[in-house]
């Protein structure tokens, strides 16, 4: 088991308009993208625990190939700048995905 941020060269979060968040995973190689896409690790379910979540708030998982990448959005629990945001640009949001272990 290898924690994903050892395999991923960018895990990065950002705003996905006011409302959402997209967390991106980047990898520089064919072989760890499929390591990690094909090992059920990255799922709704996963990503809706992790983050506390209700799996319905997970908007989109789009795994691509081409790109060597995973991007994922969910909605926000709060909008973006409104009072009890902590997060105005949705940048700190990745470090859950930090210590996923993968197979």
């Amino acid at each position: 088991m290898t924690k994903l941020v050892e395999l991923a060269k960018v895990l990065r979060s950002k705003n996905s308009g006011p409302f959402e968040i997209t967390l991106d995973i980047l990898f520089e190689d064919v072989e760890v993208y499929k390591r990690v896409a094909c090992s059920g690790v990255i799922s709704s379910k996963a990503i809706a625990a992790l983050y506390q979540l209700e799996e319905e708030e997970i908007t989109n998982i789009v795994f691509f190939k081409k790109a060597l990448g995973i991007k994922i959005t969910y909605s926000r629990k709060i909008s973006s700048g409104t009072v009890g945001d902590r997060d105005v640009y949705g940048a700190q949001q990745h470090a859950p995905l930090m210590d996923l272990l993968i197979p």
